[in-house]
């Protein structure tokens, strides 16, 4: 196969994979999102059941839009990102799980990029308690507004954060799946590496990462999603975030929202992995 069908593959298995984790993942997101905003009150079961109560269902899928908008081209380019990467870095002088860490870093740098307007526009819609679902301003008005109120700077706040934040986050993710996949043996079955051994390392790689760059994750929402005082912007920076997070609410505060992260991004990092895999295996047969 040549590289511009085997770029086409990752990329169709990618944006696959990225939809399919959007879709059965989002409530879980959702969740998280409103435990590390800084006026939520109660935890994970608190949030659910007043979410529900408040909210119905589909309060569950409050800015599913961006992410669909955003998560498959983003999935899509971060694999073929780190295969890009992977060659780059693959050298005999240099250890594979370097390597592979090195691909997944740079390969979040880049969808970081990709997605960080989306991230704003999602994180604003999943923040609103008191709107419904059919209710709320959709992402083209929304973005408008925060454009029009902040200028185009406004669509990537947090930018330098979530560059951070996704760098950290699939340099372990990536990092960790394929070094430990090497080990796996062929299945019984057949050539392919056994599929259960793949989920498993797969949920564990999600959660590791996921459980690495919760502070990250606590200051990017914090900087993205609306203010404790409307019209004053108190969260900035990373580092000024995390430093004035930790000595107003302590060390715990920046670890909320843990439960459901790891809840959505263990199973979800599952997911990815696998499907990524077997639709670019499945593509690279059909071509």
């Amino acid at each position: 196969m040549n590289r511009v069908k085997e770029g086409a593959c990752q990329i169709a298995a990618g944006g696959t994979a990225g939809f399919v984790e959007v879709c059965l993942m989002q409530p879980l997101d959702v969740v998280k999102t409103r435990l590390q905003i800084v006026s939520t009150n109660g935890g994970f079961a608190t949030c659910v059941r007043t979410t529900y109560l408040n909210e119905g269902l589909l309060g569950f899928y409050k800015g599913l839009i961006p992410p669909i908008l955003a998560d498959t081209p983003k999935r899509a380019s971060k694999f073929f990102m780190f295969e890009q990467f992977r060659s780059v870095f693959t050298n005999p002088d240099i250890p594979p799980v370097l390597t592979y860490s090195l691909a997944g870093m740079f390969s979040g740098l880049t969808s970081a990029l990709l997605v960080c307007p989306f991230e704003v526009i999602k994180i604003t819609q999943q923040s609103e308690r008191h709107v419904n679902f059919f209710e709320q301003r959709s992402c083209k008005i929304m973005a408008r507004d925060i454009i029009k109120s902040e200028g185009g700077k406004g669509i990537y706040r947090g930018l330098p954060t979530l560059l951070t934040r996704n760098g950290v986050w699939n340099m372990v993710y990536f990092g960790f799946y394929f070094t430990a996949k090497d080990y796996i043996p062929p299945s019984n079955e057949g050539h392919s590496k056994n599929i259960a051994a793949r989920i498993f390392l797969g949920f564990v790689a999600g959660s590791l990462a996921s459980a690495t760059n919760v502070p990250l994750d606590v200051c990017q929402i914090r900087i993205m999603g609306p203010q404790p005082v409307k019209g004053q912007r108190k969260y900035k920076s990373t580092f000024q975030t995390l430093n004035l997070v930790y000595k107003e609410e302590g060390l715990a505060a920046l670890y909320r929202g843990l439960l459901p992260k790891c809840m959505r991004l263990g199973p979800g990092g599952a997911v990815m992995l696998v499907v990524y895999e077997s639709v670019y295996n499945s593509l690279k047969t059909l071509i």
